[in-house]
């Protein structure tokens, strides 16, 4: 067999039909330019087919029984594991099917009786573009898994060098005079901020990368808040903000604040907004309810799949605000804010990947001038 002379390797292209003349006069066709074939006559079988070993490209009659080219489509798209699979629809019908089928998720259509020339550009075509997609992706990993590397590389001497620095300042090298003492002080604050960046950056890493194990068990959202507004009332009596608790709109049964979740993977989130909430508001009070609410954020609503409540944390500031074009893509990776205190865009982006992978929500309202409000939802457990 000869190789597809527009491809490095031999593209491997599934074609489904109910047919089997047809079936053969697509394969004479396509094994010609040098393509590897595999021939389904059915949906059901296609379907199996792609799960086992997904092919380039799926050429798929939508007229078929059982399942027709349409549901095929649909349940190809819906599956997230699978990679991009360019689908080529084939059909005899009007220009309806054509709507029907690209909204089900197809990339192309063809109209029978087929044209050998026209299915083999639309078949070139879509191969381009899965070459193109699978190489973008290749690339986008190959950068992730750099950026992995170093950042796991660049923790140790960040750790050694923060060890040193405690040692100076409790004078295991000797004496340390005054200009000495606040050098060292600097030093260690930014040794200690870069280390906090690349190990936050690790974290996101993990996540985007499916490597975060998550540890779950009972989790009380009640006693984890009032540890952290423990730990930084600190910070915010420092700026002589008022840094306040609320839940007394909660249920008052014994198990209110309860989740199935990861305490320090909550604690983390829960530090994060609520340090962000002190670093941006001068003057006023930072405020953290906790309430039960029957629905989750409007953002997935009426999927179908909800538990019976949710658990609502809201970390409410008199702060400076966010803009409407801020509050887009603050939760995503390296985007910072436009205000001048705004650190590297990695904690909010971390903190909804942590939500989120807890089956929740993170959100944000606010207004320049009037602070904000970050909002986490969480499934309470049934």
């Amino acid at each position: 067999m000869s190789f597809n002379k527009n491809a490095s390797r031999t593209d491997h292209i599934l074609v489904v039909d109910d047919i089997p003349d047809n079936l053969f006069l697509i394969k004479t066709i396509l094994e010609d330019e040098g393509y590897l074939i595999t021939l389904v006559e059915n949906g059901t079988d296609a379907l199996a087919e792609v799960h086992q070993s997904p092919p380039d490209l799926v050429l798929l009659d939508v007229m078929m029984p059982d399942l027709d080219g349409y549901e095929v489509t649909r349940r190809i798209r819906n599956n997230t594991k699978l990679p991009y699979i360019p689908i080529l629809l084939i059909s005899a019908h009007d220009n309806s099917s054509v709507v029907i089928g690209l909204d089900a998720g197809a990339d192309d259509f063809i109209r029978k009786p087929v044209d050998a020339d026209e299915l083999l550009a639309r078949v070139r075509s879509l191969l381009r573009l899965k070459h193109s997609i699978d190489e973008r992706e290749h690339m986008s990993r190959q950068r992730e898994d750099f950026v992995s590397r170093l950042t796991h590389d660049l923790r140790t001497p960040l750790v050694a060098a923060d060890r040193i620095y405690t040692l100076f300042q409790q004078g295991a090298f000797g004496s340390v005079s005054s200009d000495m003492a606040t050098t060292i002080d600097n030093l260690v604050r930014n040794n200690q901020n870069l280390l906090q960046m690349v190990n936050t950056l690790l974290e996101v890493y993990r996540y985007e990368a499916g490597r975060k194990n998550l540890v779950l068990a009972p989790c009380d959202l009640k006693g984890l808040i009032e540890e952290v507004a423990q730990e930084l009332m600190p910070l915010a009596q420092e700026k002589g903000l008022a840094l306040k608790i609320n839940i007394e709109e909660c249920d008052p049964s014994p198990d209110i604040g309860i989740i199935n979740g990861d305490r320090l993977e909550l604690r983390r989130v829960l530090t994060n907004l609520v340090a962000n909430a002190i670093k941006f508001t001068d003057q006023g009070h930072v405020e953290i309810h906790l309430t039960e609410v029957d629905k989750p954020l409007s953002v997935d609503e009426g999927n179908g799949h909800h538990p019976p409540s949710w658990l609502t944390i809201d970390v409410i500031d008199t702060g400076a605000g966010i803009t409407l074009e801020d509050q887009a893509v603050i939760f995503d990776r390296f985007r910072q804010g436009q205000h001048k205190r705004s650190g590297s865009g990695l904690g909010l982006h971390l903190s909804r990947r942590i939500v989120e992978a807890h089956g929740g929500k993170v959100g944000v309202a606010s207004q320049p001038g009037q602070g904000s409000v970050f909002t986490i939802q969480l499934p309470k457990p049934a």
